[in-house]
């Protein structure tokens, strides 16, 4: 159960949070002091630290200049053109003001739309932080990212400017990204934007448009020598626009303010990841999802972190390079997702003791649950505790996790903790929306207000806003996560999927979580995903796509049955026969985005013979061709 400091923190940050939000406010710059720390008189549009005015950038960079000049800011590490580069928070401020002068003289300025759609590169962070730097609105789109998508991005946010790249590399092959900008415009109704293009030499002749197409290099030596002053903005101003993908339908714009962000980028890097100014820190996302915004970017450079951009996989060249990485940076605190975890867990464990971690004190994990098997390789390979965080592109930052910069509280496998400071959180029933107590199933809602660093509004639809997330029940409104949670008798949370992947099987509701659990405690399952299938008789059934460990178990008809009914009597063994799987099917890789991220809905899409939706973002086509043909064998 959480000790006294924990609850004491928590408590003070929802019933004072004048006070609370009101001290934390002073972690960041304030060109104008606020007010109050907030105005909640048009709720659910709450205005954190009203009256403030500031910028992310002077916060990420020039506040440090005078004690950090000389530091590593960025070390820039790719193993697909085996590059590395530094730069200084000095170069980083030269190099953000001369990108900065480059979209002042194309005419970007306050309130404007800059459209980043480029690879894992230094250049990408310039791009963000200059934009930033004006005042102006980024929304950094995923780089591989479909011409319909893009444009449909594109017509969403309306930008003066994008931002892009001759091409990305992944697993040595190059990805022409120019191309597919281009059909996006032709496709968009934008068709004045401005386009600023990083020739990087991987392909040959990318097209120009005259008049609209420039050269990042041509560019950034004319601005050399430009000094632009940062744009005092008020706490509330767009910061960025960072869309949310789904499977139909026009995507989200989730709308993240500044000065609220700032502040709880800035508390979290002490209470939640225990980084200290000076620290080097390695993030594994990428910059197009909300953990490289928040905790590539913003959060390590506001903290006056070293923060590591890495351009890769965790296996090329080899399975350890993430801890070679970790070693020659004396890394202290490293973010990653247990998928990637899995993919490293197929690996010879003897990777990871081939090079000193002892600079690494915690290892972050997020956006999947977290298995038990998983959490216990990984923390004894590393010999480190791992923390488990949940959260959401709405969020900004974790929703659930421990927070061992409070009180180094005890870790259960499976749960991400408790409630992070700031977040008032209600499990409720899905039919009536009452609050339940422990050990009841419910969705995961959070009392506003929504803490700083949370969304502030979609992104031109403040309607859309209000009936997606706080419609969902009767009475005063709370925001909904449409995450299926519970809450065990010491306070432990537990995320057992999102409500539309629950599965109802004859009136029993079971979370994906939950039987994917199960399905890991076999010894020979790597990893697995778990859908609801439709099923005559039951309303759904489950149904599980697993790769093995040792694949010679399933070589044939009769070992490949034999081992789906092992693995069938794991799940009886640990939640009963309700949650055994119909079907198990191996496959030798699972669909995943490049982020890392299951698709879950475009495997159960297959398995009812529906369209599997938008898989722009897959890292690997052949994946979801594998389903295919174990679906078709049976």
């Amino acid at each position: 159960m959480a000790g006294g400091e924990y609850k004491r923190v928590h408590d003070r940050s929802v019933a004072d949070i004048e006070q609370f939000w009101g001290g934390e406010a002073e972690r960041i710059y304030w060109h104008e002091k606020p007010r109050a720390a907030l105005d909640d008189s048009r709720s659910p549009f709450n205005h954190w630290f009203p009256g403030g005015q500031t910028n992310l950038c002077h916060n990420a960079i020039d506040r440090h200049l005078p004690a950090r000049a000389d530091q590593h800011a960025l070390v820039y590490i790719s193993t697909e053109t085996d590059q590395t580069r530094t730069f200084t928070y000095g170069q980083l401020y030269r190099e953000v003001n001369r990108l900065a002068g480059v979209m002042r003289g194309l005419g970007v300025g306050r309130g404007d739309r800059v459209l980043i759609y480029m690879p894992m590169v230094p250049e990408a962070i310039f791009a963000m932080l200059a934009t930033v730097r004006l005042g102006a609105v980024h929304s950094v789109v995923f780089g591989g990212f479909a011409a319909a998508s893009l444009a449909a991005r594109i017509d969403d946010a309306k930008p003066r400017l994008i931002v892009t790249a001759d091409a990305g590399m992944r697993m040595g092959k190059v990805i022409a990204l120019k191309p597919l900008l281009d059909e996006a415009l032709g496709l968009a109704s934008v068709p004045e934007a401005q386009v600023l293009m990083l020739d990087r030499g991987l392909v040959s002749g990318a097209a120009r448009v005259a008049g609209r197409d420039h050269d990042y290099a041509r560019m950034r030596g004319v601005h050399m020598n430009d000094e632009v002053p940062c744009e005092w903005v008020p706490s509330s101003h767009p910061s960025y626009i960072l869309y949310t993908s789904g499977t139909t339908g026009r995507p989200k714009g989730v709308q993240r303010d500044t000065g609220g962000y700032a502040v709880a980028l800035a508390s979290s890097m002490e209470y939640i990841y225990c980084s200290r100014p000076g620290d080097a820190w390695f993030c594994t996302s990428d910059i197009g999802w909300v953990v490289g915004h928040s905790y590539i970017v913003y959060a390590p450079l506001i903290n006056g972190s070293t923060t590591i951009l890495y351009e890769g996989l965790p296996t090329r060249p080899d399975p350890g390079v993430w801890w070679k990485i970790v070693q020659d940076y004396r890394v202290t605190g490293m973010f990653s997702s247990p998928t990637a975890i899995r993919v490293l867990k197929k690996q010879d464990p003897a990777w990871l003791a081939r090079y000193d971690l002892s600079s690494l004190k915690y290892l972050f994990l997020a956006g999947e649950p977290l298995d038990e098997p998983t959490s216990d390789w990984i923390s004894r390979g590393l010999g480190v505790p791992v923390i488990d965080n949940y959260w959401q592109t709405e969020t900004g930052w974790p929703i659930l996790t421990a927070q061992p910069g409070i009180e180094d509280t005890p870790r259960k496998i499976g749960s991400p903790s408790f409630a992070t400071y700031g977040y008032k959180l209600e499990i409720r029933d899905e039919h009536t929306g009452a609050a339940l107590g422990n050990g009841h199933k419910g969705v995961l809602c959070i009392v506003p207000p929504l803490p700083p660093g949370c969304m502030s509004t979609v992104w031109g639809d403040d309607e859309r806003f209000v009936s997606t997330y706080f419609s969902s029940f009767e009475g005063p409104p709370v925001y909904t996560t449409f995450d299926w949670a519970t809450r065990d008798e010491d306070g432990y949370y537990f995320i057992l999927g999102r409500t539309d992947d629950v599965i109802n099987v004859a009136g029993h509701r079971l979370g994906t979580r939950e039987i994917e659990e199960a399905v890991q405690s076999h010894a020979n399952v790597a990893e697995c995903a778990v859908v609801g299938v439709a099923d005559p008789l039951k309303g759904q059934v489950p149904v599980a796509f697993v790769v093995v460990k040792d694949s010679t178990r399933i070589d044939s008809p009769v070992t490949n049955a034999a081992h789906e009914q092992e693995v069938q009597r794991a799940v009886d063994a640990h939640i009963g026969g309700i949650g055994r799987p119909s079907r198990v099917h191996f496959v030798a890789a699972l669909p995943k985005t490049r982020s890392g991220k299951l698709l879950r809905r475009s495997i159960q899409a297959l398995a009812e013979g529906r369209d599997p939706g938008d898989l722009t973002t897959l890292e690997d086509p052949t994946a979801l061709e594998q389903v295919r043909n174990a679906l078709k064998a049976g």
